[in-house]
């Protein structure tokens, strides 16, 4: 249960932070939010999120700040400014998915003012956060960790705490390689099924219960069957973001990554193609195309 009043900052309103701030008034926080983003903050307000002006203003009064961002700039620009609040104590749970140094740079630099950051990336689509399926990665200081996990279950069907800072995003670049290829193999998959003359719909339902099945398979397959990849609950250069990460990730550590490299140029074909916003379940489209099937585009 949460604790009587506990306030929560939430900065980026977006598809994750957006669902989890809705799930956090759910469950009975107080949760106060900024996006540069007017569409969404106004999106976010109708649920209840009571709006902040900046990023700094969402700090204030929180007992926990939570940043859903969408780039490297954002996180260290949001770094820069909570730290200039000078609020010891604060903690402020990173759940984007970013090079490690990247993460390590906005820990440093909130350290410095008493703030303490930690990486905790989550595993999940949009429409698992609207859910509260998710998956979160945590890592850094425990004590600082614990005293997150009522909010953390708030929003997360399981968090998981593994240790020095960075082993969060360790483990998500580890869960992000496996979506990228399982999204575009169930994309490949389906072509197959449906250029043989088989229903998609009856290849989900076959499929869906047999040793060929994946969570992802699940979750992207509805659309990919019907080859509608709107809304999204991630989006084509969100999973490109995320794949070049993982790439220089394993580059580093000297960890060849052939499956990935096979799948990258098919997600920069789908957002050549204009899929580009819309869901990664859009190379099912590439491969369509390819195949000579139909295509919206």
């Amino acid at each position: 249960m949460p604790e009587p009043g506990k306030s929560i900052g939430i900065i980026g309103l977006g598809i994750m932070g957006g669902a989890i701030a809705r799930n956090l008034i759910a469950a009975g926080f107080r949760v106060g939010g900024f996006d540069i983003d007017k569409g969404r903050a106004v999106a976010a307000a109708t649920s209840g999120v009571a709006l902040r002006g900046s990023a700094a203003e969402a700090a204030d009064g929180a007992d926990l700040v939570l940043t859903s961002l969408p780039s490297v700039a954002a996180l260290d620009q949001t770094a820069e400014t909570l730290a200039a609040k000078q609020r010891p104590g604060l903690i402020v749970a990173e759940i984007s998915t970013f090079p490690i140094e990247a993460k390590e740079r906005a820990r440093d630099r909130l350290a410095a003012a008493g703030i303490v950051l930690l990486d905790c990336p989550l595993s999940g689509t949009g429409a698992q956060a609207v859910t509260r399926d998710l998956a979160l990665y945590g890592s850094g200081d425990e004590a600082a960790y614990a005293r997150c996990r009522d909010v953390f279950a708030g929003f997360a069907r399981v968090s998981h705490y593994l240790g020095a800072f960075g082993n969060g995003s360790r483990m998500k670049f580890v869960a992000n390689l496996l979506v990228a290829v399982h999204n575009a193999a169930a994309a490949e998959a389906i072509v197959l099924g449906t250029k043989a003359g088989l229903d998609p719909e009856r290849i989900l339902e076959v499929i869906s219960s047999g040793a060929g099945n994946s969570r992802i398979f699940e979750l992207r397959g509805p659309m990919m069957a019907k080859g509608v990849y709107t809304p999204p609950t991630a989006t084509m250069h969100v999973l490109q973001k995320d794949s070049a990460i993982i790439a220089e990730f394993a580059r580093a550590l000297g960890v060849e990554t052939p499956m990935l490299d096979a799948a990258a140029p098919l997600y920069d074909e789908a957002e050549a193609q204009g899929y580009g916003d819309e869901d990664v379940g859009a190379v099912h489209a590439v491969l369509a195309r390819r195949a000579g099937l139909p295509t919206r585009k």
